[in-house]
């Protein structure tokens, strides 16, 4: 059970990162390696365990993870970012779970969506980002046919998914390959990070991985945040959630389907972007509204520039 740590940083999480790397030195299965893939122009990080290495590649979330790993010398790869803590077991507790369910790819539930309360789901579920199951045995997180994303109220230890939180995954490295991650670079071209796990997790199962959650490793994200106020990142998160939503649908929820999905899958889309302006409209948020508006304006836009390539 060889496995190299892949850790993608701007070299800013501080402590957190310390944390990360002293958890990956306490494993009972350590790494053969650990190579931290730092974006250009920033500076390598004081914090250390003394056997990390550094490669600097282009910026961006996609930019950091979708590469060829000619460095990788080993089967599976453990891709993390740089604020997660790992229990001593971690890495052998996901190795065993991959084994016993005959997984390709396992993640851990590190946002405990099931955990909202019925006062916050609400919201989510009218304005269409989320929908929740309470009787299914088989999945954990699903993909809706809107864009957004299901998940199980009352989840499993281990349970199969279409998509993950990708804070800390493992798998093969060829498996992460054949994906082509790196056709998914418009991700990188949103003042905001969004959308590049959903994306990432529903490329495997689309290209038939058994992709995995696991609900009880113990393996913690620290979110080392961001520096965006919560004001400006309320309405930069509208932007670039509509503009995300719309693009993603487009591409694996519409143009690849059947004739009757399409119809379906159309109607659904249509009457959630219908109903998340409205919600800004009745609550009087027009500046919300508008970076909706220019959102989905921005991912029509993209669309068509790139429908005519």
């Amino acid at each position: 059970m060889e496995y190299t740590a892949v850790i993608r940083t701007l070299g800013k999480a501080g402590e957190k990162y310390q944390c990360l790397l002293d958890s990956l030195v306490n494993q009972t299965i350590k790494p053969s390696r650990i190579l931290v893939y730092i974006a250009e122009g920033y500076a390598i990080p004081k914090e250390t365990i003394g056997w990390e290495e550094y490669i600097y590649v282009k910026k961006g979330m996609v930019a950091q993870r979708a590469l060829d790993y000619r460095e990788v010398d080993t089967e599976y790869i453990l891709f993390l970012d740089d604020d997660v803590y790992l229990p001593p077991d971690g890495v052998e507790y996901l190795f065993n779970a991959m084994k016993q369910y005959d997984g390709d790819v396992i993640s851990p539930d590190v946002f405990n969506n099931a955990g909202r309360s019925t006062k916050q789901e609400i919201p989510l579920i009218l304005s269409g980002r989320i929908s929740v199951r309470y009787k299914d045995n088989t999945w954990g997180y699903k993909v809706m046919r809107n864009g957004g994303y299901s998940y199980n109220k009352h989840p499993r230890p281990i349970m199969k998914s279409q998509t993950n939180a990708g804070p800390c995954f493992l798998c093969k490295k060829n498996d992460f390959k054949k994906i082509k991650f790196q056709e998914e670079k418009w991700l990188d071209n949103m003042p905001y990070a969004l959308g590049d796990d959903q994306t990432m997790f529903y490329k495997m199962f689309l290209s038939g991985l058994n992709v995995l959650t696991s609900y009880d490793s113990g393996i913690k994200h620290l979110d080392a945040g961001t520096t965006i106020n919560n004001v400006a990142k309320e309405k930069v998160l509208a932007f670039c959630d509509c503009r995300f939503k719309l693009i993603f649908w487009k591409k694996f929820l519409f143009d690849n389907v059947t004739r009757a999905n399409k119809a379906v899958n159309l109607i659904c889309f249509v009457y959630t972007m219908i109903i998340n302006l409205l919600i800004s409209l009745i609550k009087g948020d027009m500046a919300i509204l508008k970076q909706k508006y220019s959102g989905y304006r921005s991912g029509f836009q993209f669309l068509k520039t790139n429908s005519a390539k």
